[in-house]
């Protein structure tokens, strides 16, 4: 008699589970959803109540991952890549590639030489000497620099691309690659923006 009454209880909550299992399920109405993109991994279908429950200004534009599309929320621009950075960008793709005295790349280098071809890939024809460069362009303070400022070095007869963090790139001198130095590693003639 115990048997039957465990196997009829059993029976009666395997029916109320399944029902409230099928009501959690099956909803009346269809629920609506906006699309999310997320690059490289998918677009999603998120319901309109989760999007609608992010508050206006909850997620800052410079918060949400480039490419991610959110709707109702509009993504910051991305910042605009300089002429100069692009070029810094180009020096430092050239680090470890010989010094070869009035080499202009792209496999070799001379100092105005990696420079004059770094902002050639930037689109931008510079002057081919390193004193032309210290003569050519917008003079810009030392603690205004920026990314693909030229520094002009020893009087002028040295030059290298400003990349940040107190650095230069710059193709130095015979027996040495292209290279990364700090910014003071020489005495500094001036420096140019272009």
């Amino acid at each position: 008699m115990a048997i039957k009454r465990q196997a009829r209880q059993a029976v009666a909550a395997g029916a109320v589970g399944a029902a409230t299992l099928g009501a959690l399920l099956l909803s009346t109405t269809p629920a609506a959803a906006a699309p999310v993109v997320i690059p490289g991994v998918g677009n999603f279908d998120v319901p309109d109540q989760v999007i609608n429950a992010i508050p206006k200004g909850a997620i800052p534009p410079n918060m949400i991952p480039p490419g991610v599309q959110i709707p109702g929320i509009t993504q910051a621009p991305a910042p605009a890549v300089t002429v100069g950075q692009r070029a810094a960008d180009a020096a430092l793709s050239r680090v470890g590639d010989p010094y070869v005295y009035g080499a202009t790349g792209p496999n070799a280098f001379d100092c105005s030489g990696l420079v004059k071809w770094s902002y050639a890939q930037a689109g931008r024809d510079l002057p081919r000497t390193s004193y032309e460069q210290l003569d050519s362009g917008a003079p810009v303070a030392l603690n205004s620099l920026q990314p693909g400022d030229v520094v002009s070095y020893y009087g002028g007869s040295h030059s290298g691309l400003y990349v940040g963090n107190g650095n230069i790139v710059h193709a130095s001198t015979y027996g040495e690659p292209v290279k990364v130095a700090s910014l003071y590693s020489m005495p500094i003639a001036g420096a140019r923006r272009y």
